[in-house]
């Protein structure tokens, strides 16, 4: 079955987040999420990067041989008002590509979700498809590439071309103050997307494990991507991932405790 068969992606829903009561902001984030997600989808902007996902949904891994992949541009997931927000590089060819929705179906996935469960942002470790309960609280999950690239890869042109999705959703997500960027990639697609980039002075380098505190109040993590070049290598260990959300939630914590809005 063709890409252009599979079903569509869930939108934002405000389940993610559902221990709190809906509010105006909330249901306007939720409305723009929503409307930001049906363009991603159909986003056509990139015709390396759409063929390439067009081919592996058609020609499939043996493993899945039997299911619909999703073959689509991927939009962000999780709870409209996210303290924290998740930064990762892009779909993985028969992970998101396949499923439809970030990190979910892959190895990187089960290493990100176990991490979110086990800090309570998540209400279960393990994400196989899009249809199989996940729900998130507090954090929002998003890439800085939404199809998936040949050899992971995306270009630069490709990700300039990305990059005004990931704006528009650093606009949206009004309550985020944590931000974990998974991999030097997405770390600089992060920076460039909410305007720090042109900043040298104030420009945070990637480095594991790296917290800075940025002057309009994000705290800012960066840590090595949960890719299996780097989990299976022990380049990325598991406790040196988990500690990455361990802070998180500490510094999700202590806003919350604050009363920041």
């Amino acid at each position: 079955m063709s890409a252009r068969a599979a079903p569509r992606a869930h939108v934002a829903t405000p389940e993610s987040g559902a221990a709190e009561a809906a509010t105006p902001a909330r249901t306007a984030a939720r409305s723009t999420l929503v409307s930001l997600e049906r363009r991603i989808v159909a986003c056509e902007l990139c015709p390396r990067l759409r063929e390439h996902c067009t081919a592996v949904a058609r020609e499939k891994r043996r493993a899945f041989r039997d299911q619909t992949y999703w073959g689509r541009p991927i939009p962000g997931f999780g709870d409209p008002g996210a303290r924290l927000l998740v930064v990762g590089l892009a779909p993985a060819a028969h992970g998101a590509n396949r499923t439809g929705r970030m990190f979910t179906g892959d190895s990187s996935g089960d290493w990100l979700y176990a991490a979110l469960h086990v800090h309570g942002f998540a209400n279960q470790p393990r994400s196989e498809t899009r249809d199989d309960g996940l729900r998130l609280t507090g954090v929002w999950i998003t890439a800085a590439a939404r199809c998936a690239p040949p050899d992971n890869r995306p270009s630069r042109d490709e990700l300039a071309l990305c990059r005004t999705y990931l704006e528009e959703e650093i606009a949206t997500l009004t309550r985020v103050r944590v931000v974990v960027t998974l991999g030097a990639i997405a770390h600089e697609a992060w920076l460039r997307a909410s305007g720090w980039w042109p900043k040298p002075e104030s420009r945070p380098p990637f480095a594991h494990g790296r917290e800075t505190a940025l002057p309009n109040g994000i705290v800012l993590i960066s840590s090595y991507h949960p890719s299996r070049q780097n989990t299976q290598t022990g380049r990325l260990s598991r406790a040196a991932w988990n500690a990455i959300f361990a802070r998180a939630r500490e510094r999700v914590d202590a806003v919350e405790r604050d009363g920041a809005r």
